[in-house]
């Protein structure tokens, strides 16, 4: 046996003893059948982009198959809900981004308990947004769309892929931090939303970074600035906000993977090691890196717990002040 797995073994077997040998047994032998995990978002949206990415190198690494399933509606509501209201086994996981935290925060009355109904596992990749506008639009610099929002207030107009989500937050806190009065137009998902700003519809997007670069490049959109606290390898000609004079508008959108509460440390430990694993993986961080996110490389179920119950307070102080709600 070799040194790393002698010393798992010896901090492992304490751990057993206080489960009893069943439990113990039944949790050292896992996987053994096939793992779901929910995306509660269409197809090609960013948390089953990211799922699909996992699936595939965690499925080699359990040698059981993780099969993404998605459940979109409701503000991501009934996709987790299911995943809240499955058995705490590890066989059912949960895909999870920004607007997990932001959605407890906007509806009245939620299907579960964001913090309490759900063990996390870890944190898998995050993305920045970047602020777009059609290319024949006479906007051509952050400063100008400023400019005419303040000289036309209501009158321009916001994208996105639905209320809660990170284009609908972060354009509520660009109108918020810039004092400007726009418009919110929420579509059926992030495709529609950014077809809508190239069709001239719509006035601007704060569209994630890897749905609108193509477009970029390709001269039919104009980047004006992205949310991260530092420039994207993806885009690095564009400023972020904080370089133009707006710091309070940094934030990005992350995704990752939680499973129901309840569910045995061992198994959160598996799976979240599991992925670690993958995320090390040279040619996952290319596919990452081509989508405009990054892997990240530190989580662990206890970091996750704590990051996402900071990403559900600093969003409620979000909502309370600009009045946000799901519309």
């Amino acid at each position: 046996m070799r040194a790393p797995y002698r010393y798992l073994a010896a901090l492992l077997v304490p751990l057993a003893a206080a489960l009893g040998p069943a439990e113990a047994s039944a949790q050292a032998a896992y996987p053994e059948r096939v793992i779901r995990l929910v995306a509660p978002v269409p197809p090609g949206s960013p948390p089953d982009v990211v799922g699909r990415l996992v699936a595939q190198p965690l499925s080699a690494d359990l040698g059981e198959p993780v099969i993404v399933e998605n459940r979109a509606g409701g503000n991501q509501t009934i996709g987790l809900g299911v995943v809240a209201g499955a058995g705490p086994d590890g066989y059912t996981l949960g895909m999870v981004s920004l607007p997990t935290a932001v959605v407890p925060n906007l509806m009245a009355h939620m299907p579960y308990d964001t913090l309490r109904d759900f063990a996390p596992v870890r944190e898998v990749a995050w993305t920045s947004n970047v602020l777009v506008v059609r290319s024949q639009a006479s906007i051509g610099s952050l400063a100008d769309l400023v400019r005419a929002a303040r000289a036309h207030p209501g009158r321009l107009t916001f994208a996105s892929g639905g209320n809660g989500t990170p284009a609908h937050v972060l354009g509520e806190l660009f109108r918020e931090e810039a004092a400007i009065d726009v418009l919110h137009v929420p579509f059926r998902g992030a495709v529609e939303g950014v077809s809508s700003v190239m069709a001239g519809d719509v006035d601007f997007m704060i569209a994630s970074a890897g749905a609108v670069a193509p477009y970029v490049r390709a001269g039919k959109l104009v980047a004006l600035a992205q949310t991260a606290g530092t420039r994207l390898p993806l885009l690095p000609h564009v400023a972020t906000f904080g370089e133009l004079g707006f710091p309070g508008i940094t934030a990005r959108d992350w995704q990752g993977i939680v499973a129901p509460a309840g569910t045995p440390p061992l198994v959160l430990k598996r799976l979240s090691d599991a992925i670690g694993i993958a995320l090390e993986s040279p040619q996952m961080r290319e596919r990452l890196a081509a989508l405009g996110m990054e892997p990240v490389r530190d989580s662990s179920p206890a970091q996750f717990a704590t990051f996402l119950a900071s990403e559900v307070r600093r969003w409620a102080a979000v909502s309370k002040r600009s009045g946000l709600q799901a519309q």
